[in-house]
């Protein structure tokens, strides 16, 4: 028996399924896997079946015999030495440290330009529960001043960087705000002592 009809008869016992049904599911008569894992007939599966069983039981059709898939494009986005901080602050020296190779069409999908985006690590508690301590996030650089609406941002105080909420009033009035409710009496920066340096865009998962 070759690897494809191991691999298959591996998927039907381990999911609790029988021949019969995978062969009801493709619009096969009731012995059609049975006789393709046993007796090699048909010598492959048809394409549209392969398709069919491999979305059925969540494998890549390579692992069925498919072809391997197009390796997909990446793009290198700059890890740079410094913390956002949720907290006190952190000085900003903005070196990078290597890079972070992410999936084109994954950079696409959050509405920003790989050449815009930076990583960073956040520090402190001040974004709880939202951001934690440790979190790596994709700042958009594109995504500033000009584009300012409520969301999540990086910000430059002076010489140090903050990760805050900022709230955009009826008015265009702009208030700075952490999430951790613990540091709601804490003053944040106003708008005017402040550099708008990118919105957050992602932390393990897409930012609304």
């Amino acid at each position: 028996m070759d690897e494809t009809r191991i691999t298959l008869d591996r998927l039907i016992r381990d999911r609790g399924e029988d021949y019969a049904a995978l062969s009801r599911l493709i619009g096969r008569n009731l012995a059609y896997i049975q006789q393709y894992i046993h007796r090699g007939i048909p010598k492959k599966l048809a394409e549209e079946d392969r398709r069919t069983i491999a979305r059925y039981f969540g494998v890549a059709e390579s692992v069925l015999g498919g072809p391997l898939p197009e390796p997909s494009e990446t793009v290198s986005i700059p890890r740079l030495d410094v913390a956002a901080s949720a907290g006190p602050g952190a000085v900003a020296e903005d070196r990078a440290a290597g890079r972070m190779k992410l999936d084109a069409a994954f950079v696409r999908s959050l509405g920003a330009r790989a050449e815009a985006l930076s990583a960073i690590r956040v520090t402190g508690d001040s974004m709880e529960p939202t951001l934690s301590d440790g979190d790596d996030i994709l700042v958009n650089r594109d995504d500033g001043v000009t584009r300012l609406r409520d969301g999540i941002y990086v910000l430059r105080a002076e010489d140090v960087l903050i990760v805050k909420r900022v709230i955009v009033g009826e008015d265009r009035q702009v208030s700075i705000r952490s999430d951790n409710p613990a540091w709601a009496a804490r003053p944040a920066p106003g708008m005017a002592d402040i550099q708008l340096l990118g919105r957050v865009v992602w932390v393990g998962r897409r930012l609304a």
